[in-house]
């Protein structure tokens, strides 16, 4: 009797204001994939959206060949802000996974048939040093919640993505282990 392995892919869409590091999410989740000898595809969101406006990137992550980047019903979604909730919820896929900043989304997800976790990300983010770090408490709930990679495969692509900016990698560093705990 032979056992036909189950293909794994983890198809994440991360969403919020331009600035908010949303791009630095989706290639780190894409350089963590390659680190563990994953198949990958990273499709950032630039343009108008740089300037305030809702911004995305879309990350496949997989044991066989992907061939398309395209993400239409995720089964990770990370809102954020409020814009981006309103905007991507519905394209969740059932039972997926929707990470909240709760320091800026108040209103509660219409969805029922998916798991919430919402934590305020930019204010544990101002805690640790910078607001600007809320990205990171993100990727630590996201480590935590869907078991995708340990947080020592994701620190060490962001270390090398760093490369050298030992104070800026501590922090987010701290930031991630904070969103993991939290979670």
């Amino acid at each position: 009797m032979t056992t036909k392995k189950t293909e794994k892919k983890t198809e994440i869409l991360l969403a919020g204001f331009g600035g908010q590091g949303i791009m630095l999410m989706g290639k780190l989740l894409a350089q963590a994939g390659l680190a563990s000898r994953k198949n990958v595809t990273w499709m950032p969101s630039y343009g108008a959206e740089v300037r305030g406006g809702t911004a995305y990137s879309m990350t496949k992550i997989s044991d066989k060949e992907i061939a398309n980047p395209i993400i239409t019903a995720p089964d990770i979604l990370v809102a954020m802000n409020e814009p981006s909730l309103v905007k991507y919820e519905e394209r969740l896929k059932p039972k997926g996974l929707l990470i909240l900043n709760r320091s800026l989304i108040k209103s509660k997800p219409k969805r029922k048939d998916v798991s919430v976790v919402s934590i305020p990300m930019t204010e544990m983010a101002s805690k640790l040093g910078s607001a600007r770090s809320a990205n990171m408490v993100a990727m630590g709930v996201l480590l935590k919640r869907s078991k995708l990679f340990p947080v020592r495969v994701v620190t060490g692509a962001l270390h090398d993505m760093l490369g050298g900016k030992e104070d800026i990698f501590m922090l987010n560093k701290k930031a991630i282990e904070k969103g993991y705990e939290k979670a």
